[in-house]
């Protein structure tokens, strides 16, 4: 029996090992970071992120700004900005379909001519005034100079976006544009009163382009 004596001796020293000691001023004791702490310009930096594009078309910087929480007079002041760079004709605050030194160029050739085109929306207004007239004979002749006044429009627009489009291919042989696209920009140009034009008109009647 003296084995389990032995054993039982050799089990006491181990299951009476004491924890290490343990000092009062370790446990408020908090290690170091091991790096300065950051200012807090960097912090603020880090936490915004990058900074973001500018916006590409007017409706996702009408979005940024309302999220923004801008005031209503700094959004009229911007929206009065961008209307005036717009009609300056900057290509970076005009519609996609506007930009490009192509149909730059296209708007130039038509506002350098004298078009029977820009005639068409006082024809219309004078349609609409014709037709409430009381009298068949004035809504006659009406139709009539209307439906002339229209066939020569059409003409006219057919010759001119031939004529642009043969331009637009001498100066730019690169450009890839349908002739059917040029002409159908150069034909809604025509069409449009020239103060009333966007962007602006920057050549004159008769200037050389």
């Amino acid at each position: 029996m003296r084995f389990l004596r032995r054993n039982a001796d050799e089990a006491t020293p181990a299951a009476e090992e004491t924890p290490a000691e343990v000092t009062p001023g370790d446990a408020s004791r908090t290690p170091g970071k091991g790096r300065p702490t950051p200012k807090r310009r960097e912090a603020e930096g880090k936490r915004r992120g990058p900074v973001p594009p500018p916006p590409r078309t007017q409706r996702e910087a009408l979005k940024r700004m309302r999220g923004n929480k801008v005031s209503k007079e700094e959004r009229r002041a911007a929206a009065v900005e961008r209307r005036k760079r717009m009609m300056a004709g900057e290509d970076k605050y005009l519609l996609p379909r506007d930009r490009g030194p192509v149909k730059a160029y296209i708007r130039d050739v038509v506002d350098s001519r004298r078009n029977l085109m820009g005639l068409f929306m006082p024809l219309a207004i004078l349609v609409f005034v014709a037709l409430l007239v009381p009298s068949p004979q004035v809504q006659q002749y009406a139709t009539l100079v209307t439906t002339f006044m229209l066939l020569a429009m059409v003409v006219e627009g057919f010759v001119l976006g031939r004529y642009v489009a043969k331009r637009v291919r001498a100066k730019f042989p690169q450009d890839t544009s349908r002739g059917l696209s040029i002409g159908w920009y150069s034909f809604i140009r025509a069409s449009q009163l020239r103060r009333l034009r966007v962007p602006k008109p920057r050549v004159g009647y008769g200037d050389k382009v």
